[in-house]
């Protein structure tokens, strides 16, 4: 199975000029944890912004909600798959990564969708999900801290 038959399509973005409070917002609307950046000429990924940056980066900091999500934003490491990808692969990354969500891009960069562990394990059925999902949640990992 390929990343593009599970991924959610065009997920709602942010560029880096938007501030905190309408990314949180749109996070509370769209009922996301993750939204990714991408740059305000058209859709290249330049980083992806969490609940959790928000809440580390802005509320406990206390910075103002009109911070701006580049000043909180990851942006060093992007992970990311291209939409013809297997299942497989994109599994094995977040495992050995131990992240949940993965954007999707084109060849030239560009947003055209985010996978997550949700989807995986939706779209699984011969156990690699679940060992997948153990592996993330591991501790330890890029985003441990």
């Amino acid at each position: 199975m390929k990343i593009q038959d599970v991924m959610t399509r065009n997920p709602s973005c942010v560029d880096p000029e938007t501030p905190a409070r309408e990314a949180a917002r749109l996070m509370k609307d769209q009922d996301v944890g993750v939204l990714p950046v991408v740059d305000g000429d058209g859709r290249t990924l330049v980083g992806l912004v969490t609940d959790r940056d928000i809440a580390i980066r802005v509320v406990a900091e206390g910075r103002q909600a009109d911070t701006r999500v580049r000043d909180v934003m990851s942006s060093d490491s992007l992970i990311t798959c291209r939409p013809d990808g297997s299942l497989d692969d994109v599994m094995s990354l977040m495992a050995k990564q131990q992240v949940r969500r993965i954007p999707i891009v084109d060849q030239r960069g560009a947003l055209v969708g985010i996978i997550s562990q949700a989807d995986v394990v939706r779209a699984s059925s011969d156990g690699k999900a679940e060992r997948t999902v153990e592996e993330i949640s591991r501790p330890g990992g890029q985003h441990h801290q």
